[in-house]
């Protein structure tokens, strides 16, 4: 008799992800000088991210069990980041669990976060810039992150509320980072598949009252605006919302690499861009362009939103001789002879 069909989902996720990372680990090595004397490079090291919580505890143990068959290392690293009593000893009980997994490495790291762009901006932040380290220091080939279907429709809302155009509708990308570092299993999965693998398993998790405390607006959109939204468009908005993901992601990457095509194009002998040939561009690729001649030029792309890229776009489709456009980190965005001159003044 085979595993419970949650179990066996969870784990049938975590090896595709661990094929995809061995090949390329054989990619990598293969292109290596090795001389005869030498040992073979070993095998990759893959943490995964865990806060104790049934998505991560479910992840923690399918990487655990899948590992070994493909010669792969696996470790752990949990954050913790401060914001409630008793945190730190939370922290050590995952540390705790994922080392009874089998898991090594295991870390436990304590960060402090901030409060740039909000508590749950600045509580990621902090998170991604600890797994980062984790990662390098031990070698990591990837870090493993146990975001659900249901975690990917709800950024797909909260992308929605913000108007921030497609890529923000694209929700997040199973493979993200630095060099593809991050990796996301689960997006395809449910959160209750997670919950019931835990279960079967009796894997104890921990439930953060963060997750339902309506101080943060993911939490009313978990607990509040999805069901709202189930209760007047019937079952089924969770798997709509992450296909929208998927294919805004589709598009927002073709759209992407249309204007890293386009771009020298526009730009004369000196580099600098020319609104007439910027004008004959689809707004869509043309803005893309705006936004990396914005952050080029040193404009911080957190806090570069669309309606920055709105009005540096008015001076080339509805030019009335109107003034430079400050932009975020002191850019200037300026029409000068018919170009678009924006660096920093």
């Amino acid at each position: 008799m085979g595993p419970h069909p949650a179990v066996a989902a969870i784990r049938l996720a975590v090896r595709r992800v661990l094929h995809d990372l061995l090949t390329e680990h054989h990619r990598t090595t293969a292109t290596l000088p090795h001389a005869p004397s030498h040992e073979p490079p070993p095998p990759p090291l893959v943490l995964v991210a865990c806060s104790g919580g049934a998505d991560s505890m479910a992840l923690a143990s399918a990487l655990a069990f899948e590992s070994p068959k493909l010669g792969i290392r696996a470790g752990g690293v949990t954050v913790d980041h401060g914001l409630q009593p008793g945190s730190d000893l939370r922290a050590a009980e995952v540390v705790l669990r994922l080392r009874e997994l089998g898991l090594d490495p295991v870390d436990s790291v304590a960060v402090t976060v901030g409060r740039a762009g909000g508590p749950e901006a600045a509580a990621r932040d902090a998170r991604y810039a600890a797994l980062d380290t984790a990662a390098e220091r031990h070698g990591a080939a990837a870090v493993l992150l146990g975001h659900t279907r249901d975690d990917q429709a709800e950024t797909v809302l909260l992308g929605l509320a913000r108007g921030s155009g497609i890529r923000s509708l694209s929700g997040m990308a199973a493979v993200s980072g630095a060099d593809g570092r991050y990796r996301r299993p689960f997006l395809e999965l449910d959160r209750q598949t997670a919950r019931k693998a835990c279960m079967v398993q009796s894997l104890p998790v921990w439930d953060d009252p963060h997750n339902a405390d309506p101080a943060y607006t993911r939490s009313r959109l978990r607990h509040e605006g999805l069901p709202a939204l189930e209760k007047a468009l019937g079952k089924g908005v969770v798997e709509a919302l992450a296909r929208t993901a998927q294919l805004s992601r589709d598009d927002a990457d073709a759209l992407d690499s249309w204007a890293t095509q386009a771009e020298p194009t526009v730009r004369d002998a000196a580099g600098l861009l020319e609104c007439a040939k910027l004008y004959a561009l689809p707004p869509a690729v043309r803005r893309r362009i705006l936004r990396r001649a914005a952050i080029a030029a040193g404009a911080p792309a957190g806090s570069l939103f669309a309606r920055h890229i709105e009005e540096v776009d008015r001076l080339i489709t509805g030019w009335r001789g109107q003034g430079a456009i400050n932009l975020p980190g002191k850019v200037v965005a300026r029409r000068q002879g018919g170009r678009l001159v924006i660096r920093q003044g």
